[in-house]
């Protein structure tokens, strides 16, 4: 593991009590390879960071501690406490790009597939923190395929579940990996139609990120969705998700109109979401919305085609 390996340890015991788990290590320093130029803080215990109430922002040292415990030990609760520490980390930007050049992120990232699901939720949460830095995103997207299966195939609103929406969500904000998520399209809206209200806004993030790149329009409208997809286009739904549902087919119709219209199109299959969306019952919808009483829905369904 990049600069991590170049930390020894030794084990300086393990004490359990009282439900917690104490591990020491002390650490044998040599010489890090392209060195920083940094004055280090005193080296800390392992139990001192991955402990909650330790709450300040680790040094260089201190992360490349924190990777190596994370790697060589199999203790769930230090697991995933470290992961919790490094994911409280990785929201600050500098610690993004050191996590990354310590070679952290593919051990991170084979946490995720660990059979314990509150070790597999801090493990996607540390890499949704560090998926905000476009360079930690090229490295990261290796594991967006086993993401989304485990979002499809997990638990329904579960916490890993939204975990693994919310990093796929970040890894879309650009066009650059999105074609990764072509196959999976129709199996999102089926966890869309089936999850609670929390589940629905991440999907419909998701889908609204994917919706912006005319590349993906295609893919989108030639998924195979529930006609109850369109109950979502009702007055009474939540307006986070009404508005959400709105800009998607917003989005859709501007990849349409760039591309010509929707008479230059290619044939979709029946029961795809392009005949849900400019068909007669989403066309009365629209109209019902556009009395909307409020005022923002109304002016999303204004800037759609006429129906």
């Amino acid at each position: 593991m990049g600069g991590a390996r170049a930390v020894g340890w030794v084990a300086a015991g393990l004490v359990l009590g009282a439900g917690a788990c104490y591990c020491i290590y002390k650490l044998m320093r040599g010489q890090r390879q392209g060195g920083r130029g940094l004055r280090l803080r005193p080296s800390r215990s392992a139990e001192d960071l991955t402990n909650g109430s330790y709450d300040d922002v680790l040094n260089v040292d201190q992360l490349q501690k924190l990777l190596y415990l994370l790697e060589s030990i199999d203790d769930p609760v230090i697991t995933e406490r470290a992961l919790v520490t490094l994911g409280n980390n990785a929201a600050f930007s500098a610690n993004q790009v050191i996590i990354r050049e310590l070679g952290g992120i593919p051990i991170i990232g084979s946490k995720i597939n660990n059979p314990n699901h509150s070790i597999k939720e801090k493990a996607l949460n540390a890499l949704n923190n560090l998926s905000v830095n476009v360079d930690n995103q090229v490295k990261i997207k290796a594991y967006i395929c086993q993401v989304c299966k485990d979002v499809l195939s997990g638990p329904l609103d579960s916490a890993v579940q939204l975990a693994g929406l919310r990093l796929l969500t970040n890894m879309t904000v650009t066009n650059d990996h999105q074609h990764m998520l072509s196959k999976y399209i129709t199996d999102l809206f089926h966890v869309l139609l089936t999850g609670n209200g929390s589940t629905k806004v991440q999907v419909l993030k998701l889908l609204v990120n994917l919706s912006e790149n005319p590349a993906m329009a295609d893919g989108l409208l030639g998924a195979q969705v529930d006609s109850s997809f369109l109950s979502l286009y009702d007055g009474h739904v939540a307006k986070e998700i009404l508005l959400r549902v709105l800009t998607l087919s917003q989005n859709i119709n501007n990849c349409l109109e760039k591309e010509g219209g929707l008479a230059i199109q290619p044939t979709f299959p029946k029961g795809s979401l392009f005949f849900l969306l400019y068909g007669e019952e989403c066309a009365q919808k629209m109209r019902a919305l556009a009395a909307h009483r409020d005022a923002d829905v109304k002016e999303k369904v204004t800037v759609l085609p006429k129906f």
